[in-house]
């Protein structure tokens, strides 16, 4: 409370000063830009007074900081543009430019309206708790009651410093009180508005969409090279295979052991396949939706899998794909990787989202930043959600997945 207090002070008495300096500066500025901007030295000069007003903005927003429980992050939006004249037309179209001059023109008469009462309650406060001390060197005899009680006699000082006190807590109190509301004013038009939230929403959804292409590209290529390299081997060596047998019809009983062989390897031909259509997109989710084929993939696991899901809620089927890869990938990694003993997969319905768990029990240390779990942040990322992976040393590791609906 103590630090917090000096900060408000601080915040408040320093006003008493940056408030002249920023109303001379917006009013001069303001004039000069005025005056030459029917002029060549027009827009360089506006350019260069910007810069000045947004280094004090800036000022003011490590002041306000000073008070605020977060930092006020800038609301400036760069500026590519070539020229002088389409960088002033840049410049000016942003409303955070006349924001900071409206805040440095009114920051004066804020300042004196939160300071001066902040300052004259803090000096009063600390004269009447150092009453004892100092009241003896200033003799008045003439002064009127109750002052020559409290000033001229022992008790009285004493009394006044108790006062004091009380009247410290009400100052304590109202440093703070003053010191937010100017906090939050600087805030108010300081902060980044609703101009930089859109350019910063674009620019979000600008790069998620570029992951997602990425992210699909990556798919194409991991689906041509299992095929190439899983399945098409398998059934070309089953073909070779009956080849040798058809050589071989003369001797039926080596001729039946290769068609017995080629027709295991058909089989495990098979198996890739339908194992590969499951990784692009199960069949058994379309069909009877997510909590049918995450039990599956509990049934699949050698892990024991405990889900906790509500088998009639259906979602999109979007997040459902997203759902079912962050719920497949966290239990190859708890059986393969995490030495984990059990698992606990929970898919729950809030409002507008969806959100899924995968937890274990294992020693953890995973990689957030791995390969497969990059792969699913972008997938989830894709549908403007949020992929978190807590796997402190020791374990345990948790999969927290948050999906709008």
């Amino acid at each position: 409370m103590l630090r917090a207090t000096l900060r408000s002070l601080g915040y408040l008495s320093s006003s008493l000063l940056a408030g002249p300096v920023a109303f001379l500066w917006s009013l001069v500025s303001t004039i000069v830009v005025g005056l030459l901007s029917l002029t060549q030295l027009g827009g360089p000069v506006f350019l260069g007074a910007i810069w000045v007003t947004r280094h004090l903005a800036a000022f003011e927003r490590n002041r306000a900081a000073l008070v605020l429980d977060s930092p006020i992050g800038s609301p400036y939006v760069p500026v590519k543009a070539d020229g002088i004249g389409r960088r002033v037309v840049g410049v000016a179209a942003q409303p955070a430019t006349w924001r900071d001059l409206v805040w440095l023109s009114v920051l004066f008469p804020l300042g004196l309206l939160f300071g001066v009462p902040a300052v004259v309650c803090t000096v009063v406060s600390a004269a009447a708790v150092s009453a004892p001390l100092w009241a003896w060197a200033v003799p008045n005899p003439n002064a009127p009651f109750p002052m020559n009680v409290l000033m001229l006699t022992l008790s009285g000082r004493f009394a006044l410093a108790g006062a004091g006190l009380l009247l410290l807590v009400v100052t304590i109190r109202l440093i703070r009180v003053l010191a937010r509301a100017q906090a939050r004013t600087a805030s108010a038009l300081l902060a980044p508005g609703r101009h930089q939230h859109l350019v910063d929403e674009a620019a979000r959804l600008s790069e998620s969409r570029r992951r997602v292409v990425d992210a699909q590209a990556a798919e194409l290529r991991r689906i041509e090279r299992d095929l190439h390299d899983g399945a098409q081997a398998r059934i070309v060596a089953a073909g070779m295979t009956l080849a040798l047998a058809a050589r071989k019809l003369g001797n039926e009983h080596a001729a039946v052991a290769d068609v017995d062989m080629a027709r295991r390897q058909l089989d495990d031909a098979l198996g890739e396949l339908r194992r590969l259509v499951r990784g692009i997109h199960p069949p058994i989710l379309t069909d009877r939706g997510l909590h049918a084929a995450v039990s599956a993939l509990a049934g699949d696991s050698p892990l024991p899998v405990e889900v906790d899901a509500d088998p009639a809620v259906r979602f999109p089927a979007a997040v459902e794909s997203a759902a079912y890869f962050v719920i497949a990938e966290g239990l190859v990694n708890a059986s393969k990787h995490a030495d984990a003993g059990q698992c606990v997969v929970s898919i729950t319905k809030a409002e507008d989202r969806m959100t899924v768990t995968v937890a274990d029990d294992g020693h953890g240390g995973a990689d957030p930043h791995g390969s497969g779990l990059e792969g699913l942040r972008r997938r989830i990322e894709a549908l403007d959600g949020e992929l978190t992976v807590t796997s402190p040393a020791g374990g345990p590791t948790a999969l927290h997945a948050e999906i709008p609906l």
